[in-house]
């Protein structure tokens, strides 16, 4: 099968690998017929994620068709058309009894915090992920879920992480009717934890970045306020400054650790990995939302420690949530809102890519070219299918 290879920092490409195979009972084998590039993928792609290993297939963002089925599988059947979270969880475990699937306590054996993630490292389960025409879905019962027949596909696969992301991180912040609530980065979890945050009743939401063509996107697709930090000297006085002198009610990091905006944050962060990433939306967010109030945190940081202002969060009594989004919890209730118009995931698309160009859509998404908001990966034997589909109908 054709399948994203990574080569080492900055070095994709689209290489044969071997098919994938049923190892468990409990597997199935799926086409891919969509997947994404995330902005957490740019993390593995910049060399900045632990035992990210040469010959991994990333992805974690994919839809596709059932091929196969492993002997145990009840719930699906071939010819099934799913979206795949890109948590990789059992079902049955202490911390997914409680919806907690992105802390699954079984499907990680390299580490006692996150669970498994499609195409994330050897950090998060050594799963090879869903760049590629086919991929390997364990405890197939529990994860994929079947596409509903009037749900569009590009809107499908943004519902395996951006969407529940950008949601779980509004949810995360426990938005009041009438809340102002802060949004940094503009990148699609941003763009979706903006929109989110009006679906739980934010009076105002202002979105943070520093990429023009980003912030014009988000101003016009969430119908919020947007700021240029670069033409801000100190962000926390800024936001007071929009809040009488409060600050928000909440803020919200959809950017993690490759946050620009602090030179000191970025040489000890992203250049010599003295800490795990730049931590400078943390420090930005702890100091600008008011007092007694909520940090929500979705951008993704290594597994080692930060400097994080972490005396300030204390004396201001805030409360601060963070996790891997739960996709699964989500879906039932973003599907809805997505069939009743509330929410237009696939309009954060710009740009469909075959596999076969995959080092030129990294290179694109990464360096922010051409005014990428999302990219969209489609996979030959995708391509091939819809080709004589619609011949047929012809």
């Amino acid at each position: 099968m054709l399948a994203m290879n990574y080569r080492g920092p900055y070095r994709v490409r689209a290489d044969h690998k071997p098919d994938p195979v049923i190892e468990h009972p409990g597997d199935a084998i799926v086409r891919v017929t969509r997947a994404c590039i995330c902005g957490s993928d740019l993390h593995l792609y910049h060399g900045l994620v632990p035992d990210t290993r040469v010959g991994t297939t990333f992805g974690h963002e994919f839809v596709g068709i059932v091929e196969e089925v492993g002997s145990a599988v009840t719930k699906l059947k071939v010819g099934d058309h799913v979206l795949v979270p890109f948590n990789v969880f059992c079902g049955s475990c202490f911390f997914c009894q409680r919806e907690l699937y992105g802390n699954c306590h079984n499907t990680n054996p390299q580490a006692s915090a996150v669970g498994g993630i499609y195409g994330y490292s050897h950090t998060a389960g050594g799963y090879d992920g869903g760049q590629a025409e086919f991929v390997r879905v364990p405890m197939a019962d529990v994860g994929p879920t079947v596409i509903p027949p009037d749900l569009h596909e590009d809107d499908a696969v943004l519902l395996t992480d951006a969407l529940p992301t950008g949601y779980q991180a509004a949810e995360m912040g426990d938005i009041a009717e009438g809340d102002t609530v802060v949004v940094f980065g503009a990148g699609p979890v941003g763009i979706f934890a903006a929109k989110s945050a009006w679906l739980m009743g934010a009076g105002r939401v202002i979105v943070v970045d520093h990429v023009e063509y980003r912030l014009d996107f988000v101003r016009r697709y969430a119908q919020c306020e947007v700021i240029n930090f670069r033409e801000v000297d100190d962000m926390a006085l800024h936001i007071k400054k929009m809040t009488d002198w409060l600050g928000a009610d909440v803020c919200i990091d959809a950017v993690g650790c490759e946050a620009a905006g602090n030179a000191m944050q970025t040489i000890t962060g992203p250049y010599t990995l003295m800490q795990a990433g730049s931590a400078t939306v943390l420090h930005w967010c702890i100091n600008s939302v008011r007092k007694g109030g909520n940090v929500s945190i979705v951008g993704v940081y290594g597994p080692t420690f930060n400097a994080v202002p972490i005396g300030n969060a204390l004396n201001k009594g805030l409360t601060l949530r963070m996790n891997q989004a739960s996709v699964k919890r989500h879906l039932p209730r973003l599907i809805e809102h997505i069939q009743a118009g509330r929410i237009d995931p696939k309009q954060i698309i710009t740009h469909r890519v075959p596999l076969e160009e995959v080092a030129d859509a990294y290179h694109i998404f990464s360096s922010k070219l051409d005014n990428c908001i999302k990219t969209v990966l489609i996979p030959p034997s995708a391509r091939q299918t819809r080709a004589v589909a619609a011949t047929a109908l012809n």
